[in-house]
């Protein structure tokens, strides 16, 4: 591949760094000579343990929800349609965010450090909301709206920025920091299910809400996004030479984006509309899981802590199955170890069916970590397939567009699976989710890298 210097010269004073532009044969440009620290004061490392951190906060909103929903039923007077509504505007509001805060974040109006401000806030509106409206409209527009919005301007700002600064190596680091969102719930779930009742409940939500608070205000504090274009001063772009071995596989398997994609030609190319399909159907089943395993483990008899433990399992394997995914995405290739994760989360849920069907308790257990670790590792393959493919200058708003599917998914998941459970039973119920997941692996079979050749595992 050959290449041509195109520009040198210094960055801009909020970087203070000498840069040249490299442009390869196909015209994609990299920008490259400025270290991290010479950008940020400090290592790139920083920009994945803060992110993680940021996640690891807002985690209790999804992941930790359902333990919380029968003392809020009957603290508030609330009926199970209440509680399942609010969740359901949450999961509205935190995906459908996702693309306006991209898109102002590309566009200079939204800079990633206020945008996890301004999310802080409205997280602890989300928790003071609940814990102290008993109207179930003001609770839904406090906890649903303005908890949704809050945490999704966090999500959506954190899941981009790390893939931005590895751009040679994301999948591990996305996986890493994409996990934060799901075992940060764990201590939660505990609380929830063994220190909090209808006599505790408003001083327990107004402290978890300023934990969140506090936590989102340090990190997003340090938050800054690389100049357009930017690439590591130690690899080079074009020949991944100064790479080592595992960074130089990362790269073969997953090349960057033949060019810099905008969205309307990333949805072009048919492959960002593909992704967003595939995010709807596998979220929905995700969401499915995290939704009606603590409820169904209760249904068949087994006891409050084989329920707290199925969902404490499940928020951890989802996490950290998210970076074990991430770290093998880069080593077989992003397309087939979302394959592969699909194909597990679709498999346990027909055994989560079987163990509750049986009444085994072991087997339950088993299949919720075969089922957490499915249904949360395929999050950060689609957050690095879509740089992947399209390039990181536009990644805020194009990963935005794919992540919009889980608005669908939240109702499918939830709202299609409790329609599902009233007419066949839990049995109808997972059977569907599975046949669903198995349909999803299918259709992954199409994707492809576009404007490059085949490549393995890509």
């Amino acid at each position: 591949m050959t290449a041509e210097d195109t520009a040198t010269g210094t960055a801009p004073e909020e970087f203070g760094a000498v840069y040249r532009e490299i442009t390869d044969q196909r015209g994609r440009v990299y920008r490259t000579g400025e270290t991290d620290r010479a950008i940020l004061g400090r290592s790139r490392r920083s920009m994945v343990w803060l992110p993680w951190a940021a996640m690891f906060a807002i985690s209790v909103f999804e992941y930790a929800y359902g333990s919380a929903e029968d003392v809020l039923s009957d603290a508030h007077g609330w009926s199970q349609s209440n509680t399942f509504w609010i969740l359901s505007v949450w999961t509205f509001f935190q995906a459908g965010v996702s693309f306006p805060t991209g898109w102002a974040r590309e566009k200079g109006y939204l800079p990633a450090r206020q945008a996890v401000m301004v999310g802080s806030v409205l997280c602890l509106l989300g928790f003071v909301a609940i814990a102290h409206l008993d109207n179930v409209f003001l609770a839904i527009l406090g906890f649903g709206l303005l908890g949704g919005v809050g945490s999704g301007l966090v999500y959506s700002t954190c899941i981009n920025m790390t893939g931005k600064w590895y751009p040679e190596k994301r999948g591990g680091k996305t996986g890493f920091v994409n996990g934060g969102f799901a075992y940060g719930a764990v201590p939660f779930i505990f609380i929830f299910n063994f220190a909090f009742d209808t006599g505790n409940y408003r001083t327990v939500l107004d402290l978890i809400g300023v934990y969140v608070l506090i936590v989102l205000l340090v990190c997003g504090w340090f938050f800054k996004d690389p100049p357009k274009n930017w690439w590591p001063a130690g690899v080079d772009p074009l020949t991944h030479g100064r790479a080592n071995a595992k960074t130089a596989r990362a790269l073969e398997k997953n090349p960057p984006a033949a060019k810099q994609y905008t969205p309307m030609e990333a949805i072009r190319t048919g492959q960002l509309p593909l992704i967003w399909l595939l995010l709807v159907i596998t979220a929905g089943v995700s969401i499915f899981g995290v939704s009606f395993q603590v409820p169904f483990a209760k249904e068949v008899g087994f006891g409050p802590l084989v329920a707290a433990q199925s969902a404490g399992i499940l928020s951890i394997v989802n996490g950290v199955g998210r970076g074990v995914v991430g770290w093998l995405s880069d080593l077989w290739g992003r397309k087939n170890a979302l394959i592969f994760v699909i194909l597990v989360l679709g498999l346990s849920q027909f055994g989560v069916m079987w163990a509750g069907d049986i009444n085994s308790e072991w087997l339950f257990l088993v299949f919720a970590f075969f089922s957490g670790f499915g249904g949360g590792a395929f999050y950060p393959m689609f957050a690095s397939i879509v740089p992947d493919y399209f390039g990181e200058n536009n990644n805020a708003t194009n990963y935005g567009i794919a992540y919009s599917g889980k608005v669908v998914s939240g109702l499918f998941g939830t709202g299609l699976g409790s329609m599902v459970i009233d007419k066949w039973g839990y049995d109808g119920a997972y059977t569907t989710a599975g046949v669903v997941a198995l349909v999803s692996a299918g259709l992954a079979l199409f994707l492809r890298h576009p404007g490059l050749p085949k490549v393995r595992g890509g």
